[in-house]
C-alpha cells in the first residue's frame, strides 16, 4: 500500500529528523546527505515535486563549534543555530549540487503560518521555485523563535507544510521503522503498525517513550502531524531514515514503514 501511496503522489514533502542527519557521537552525516540527494533527484526525474523540511541546524553548530557543547543558556543555543543553519544549508547545496539541482532555505515561525499574508507569500514561493526545479529546505527560525512564536518540533512543520502547499504526501524520516504498539526500545515484544486509519484511539492505548538524544519531537509530535495532514486528507508515512535508500526502499516496497491513512481511503 505504501509503494501505491508514493506510486500516486505528485507533491510530497519529506522531513528529514535530527537522528537521521547525525552520527551517534553528533556530527553531520554527510554521507547520507549525499544518498538522500540521489534518491530525491530519482524521484524528481519521475516528475514528482519534492519540499524538504530539515532538522539539525544545532547538530551542525555543536560540529562547527565543539566548546559550546556544555552551554545550556538558551543565547548559546540560539547562536548555536545561527552557526549551523549556515553548514547545513551549505551540506544540503553540495550534496544536491552534484545534480545541477539548486535548494532554497526558508526559515519558519508559527506566525507565518498564522498569518494570512504571510501564508500567501510563503505558498508563492513555493510554487515559483519548485515551478524553476528548485528545491525548497525549510526549517523553523530558531535564532529568533521564543516560546509564543515556536511551533516547537519539525514533525508539525512539516504537517503546517504539507497543508500549506496542499501536497499529495508527508514522509517523516525518524530513527525508527515506523509506529509501534510499543516502544521497541524498551519492549523486545513490540510490533510495527503498517496501517493506521484511526489515530485518536491509537493515542489512547499507545505506549510511548520519550524524546531521544538529539530530536525533541518523540512519537506524540510525529501522531500530531499525522492528525493533522489526515485531516484534511493527506496520507503521512513514517520510516527509517538510517534504511539504506530508503525512499526507493518505500517505492519498491522493500522497506517497512506505517502508513497513516485518511479514513476515506480506506
Amino acid at each position: 500500500m505504501i509503494s501505491e501511496v508514493l506510486g500516486s503522489s505528485r507533491k510530497i514533502v519529506i522531513k528529514v529528523g535530527s537522528n537521521t542527519l547525525a552520527h551517534p557521537d553528533g556530527s553531520m552525516n554527510r554521507d547520507f546527505m549525499k544518498s538522500f540527494a540521489d534518491q530525491v533527484h530519482s524521484l524528481m526525474e519521475e516528475r514528482k515535486q519534492i519540499i524538504i523540511v530539515s532538522s539539525g541546524a544545532r547538530i551542525a553548530g555543536l560540529s562547527t563549534i565543539g566548546k559550546w557543547q556544555r552551554k545550556t543558556d538558551i543565547h548559546y543555543k540560539q547562536a548555536l543555530c545561527a552557526i549551523g543553519q549556515v553548514e547545513l544549508m551549505d551540506s544540503w547545496r553540495k550534496a544536491f549540487a552534484t545534480h545541477g539541482v539548486h535548494i532554497a532555505q526558508l526559515l519558519l515561525t508559527r506566525e507565518d503560518f498564522e498569518d494570512a499574508t504571510r501564508s500567501l507569500n510563503i505558498r508563492n514561493t513555493l510554487f515559483t521555485l519548485i515551478d524553476e526545479g528548485v528545491i525548497p529546505i525549510i526549517n523553523e527560525n530558531d535564532t529568533t523563535c521564543v516560546d509564543e512564536i515556536r511551533i516547537g518540533d519539525n514533525d508539525n512543520l512539516a504537517a503546517l507544510t504539507t497543508l500549506l502547499w496542499s501536497a499529495d504526501l508527508l514522509i517523516l524520516l525518524s530513527d525508527i521503522d515506523g509506529l509501534y504498539d510499543k516502544n521497541p526500545k524498551e519492549h523486545a515484544d513490540a510490533s510495527l503498525l503498517e496501517l493506521i486509519t484511526d489515530i485518536e484511539s491509537l493515542k489512547r492505548g499507545l505506549v510511548s517513550g520519550s524524546a531521544n538524544s538529539f530530536g525533541v519531537g518523540g512519537i506524540r509530535t510525529k501522531l500530531e502531524a499525522a492528525a493533522k495532514v489526515t485531516g484534511a486528507g493527506i496520507p503521512m508515512i513514517l520510516a527509517n531514515g538510517s534504511r539504506s535508500m530508503v525512499l526507493q526502499g518505500l517505492v519498491s516496497g522493500t522497506v517497512k514503514a506505517t502508513l497513516f491513512s485518511p479514513e476515506k481511503q480506506v
